[in-house]
C-alpha cells in the first residue's frame, strides 16, 4: 500500500509538472508558426499569436526573411560579446535548431521579462516573441517559457481555407493560381503561379489588400491611382500605359496598366492596378503582374480573380 501510495503522489507530481502546457501544439490562425501554448494562453484576435484573458501575457509570431536566421546564427557562433551583455543562445525545438535570448524590460511603468526566438522554416524564419509581466513570473517562469519555445514547430503551408477565412472580404475564385499565402494574416493576400517563394517574380502573381486613406472625391482619384502605383515594389522603369475610372462589381473603381522591369528578375513585365472604392476613405486594392508575353491570358484570370471579390 505504501509503494502504491508513492507511486500516486509521483504520477500527481508529474502531472502538475506538465500541466503547465496545453496537450497539442496550436498555430496561430493564419500563420506557419506554432506552438503548445501555456496554461491561460489562447489564440489572439487581434494580432498573430497568443495572449492571457487580460492581455497582459502576449505571444507574438512572425515570419521573417530567411536570412534573419542566418544573422542570428552567425551572432551566436561569433566569439564577439555583445555590448548589451545578450547574446543568443541554442534551443532545440520541435522544428530544429532555435536561437533564444532572455531580457528585463519596462513595458510603461511595469517590469517585464521578454522573451524572443529565431527558427529556420527554410525559405522563412519563424520569429516568437513573449512578453511576461513580472508580478506573474512565478506562473510563467522564464523555465516555464522556455519548455513552451521548446514547442515551436512549423508547418510548410496554411490550409486555403484558412487563410481565406480571415480575410475581411470573401475571395470566391482564384484562377487556379498554385501558391496562395498571406502576406499579412487577415489583411494581404498573395496569389501566384509559381510553386516556391523564392521564384514569385518571374510567374504570374496578384496581391490583394484593403487601404485607408483614400480620396473621397471622384476628381481626385486619377492622382491618387497614380501615386499610389508608383509604389508598387520590384518595379523600375515603370510607364503608365492607361489610367481610367471604371465601375467594379457596381462600386466606383480605378484602373491603372503599367509597363515596366521586374528588378529581381530583370525581365520586361506588365502591371495592371485595381482600386476598388468603398464607403468612407477606404478601398479595395488588386495588383496583378505578369511576365509581359504572358500578359493576354494573365489577364483574363487576374479579372476573374477581381470579379469573384464580395463584402464579407
Amino acid at each position: 500500500m505504501r509503494h502504491l501510495l508513492h507511486v500516486l503522489i509521483a504520477l500527481c507530481i508529474l502531472s502538475s509538472a506538465n500541466s503547465a502546457l496545453a496537450d497539442d501544439v496550436v498555430y496561430a490562425p493564419g500563420s506557419r508558426i506554432g506552438l503548445v501554448p501555456l496554461i491561460g494562453l489562447t489564440p489572439a484576435k487581434t494580432f498573430p499569436g497568443f495572449e492571457t484573458a487580460d492581455q497582459r501575457v502576449k505571444v507574438i509570431v512572425a515570419e521573417l526573411p530567411v536570412t534573419a536566421f542566418r544573422d542570428v546564427e552567425n551572432v551566436a557562433k561569433s566569439n564577439v560579446a555583445d555590448p548589451r551583455g545578450q547574446k543568443p543562445q541554442g534551443l532545440e525545438t520541435a522544428s530544429g535548431q532555435g536561437y533564444f535570448i532572455v531580457e528585463a524590460a519596462k513595458n510603461g511603468d511595469d517590469n517585464v521579462r521578454r522573451y524572443s526566438m529565431v527558427i529556420s522554416g527554410g525559405t522563412f524564419s519563424g520569429y516568437v516573441a513573449a512578453q511576461v509581466p513580472e508580478n506573474v513570473g512565478k506562473i510563467y517562469s522564464d523555465e516555464a517559457v522556455r519548455k513552451m519555445f521548446a514547442t515551436v514547430a512549423l508547418r510548410k503551408d496554411v490550409p486555403v481555407e484558412e487563410q481565406l477565412g480571415l480575410l475581411p472580404f470573401k475571395l470566391s475564385e482564384l484562377s487556379s493560381f498554385k501558391l496562395i499565402r498571406t502576406l499579412a494574416p487577415g489583411a494581404v493576400i498573395l496569389l501566384s503561379d509559381a510553386e516556391a517563394e523564392n521564384d514569385i517574380d518571374s510567374k504570374a502573381f496578384m496581391i490583394i489588400s484593403p487601404i485607408g486613406s483614400v480620396p473621397e472625391r471622384p476628381d481626385d482619384r486619377d492622382r491618387f491611382a497614380r501615386d499610389i502605383a508608383a509604389t508598387i515594389p520590384n518595379l523600375r522603369e515603370g510607364r503608365i500605359t492607361m489610367s481610367e475610372s471604371m465601375r467594379i462589381n457596381g462600386s466606383p473603381g480605378f484602373e491603372t496598366r503599367i509597363d515596366g522591369t521586374n528588378t529581381r528578375t530583370n525581365t520586361p513585365v506588365t502591371v495592371v492596378q485595381w482600386l476598388v472604392f468603398g464607403s468612407g476613405k477606404t478601398a479595395m486594392r488588386l495588383i496583378g503582374s505578369t511576365p509581359r508575353d504572358g500578359w493576354s491570358e494573365a489577364f483574363s484570370r487576374f479579372r476573374a480573380v477581381r470579379d469573384g471579390i464580395r463584402p464579407r
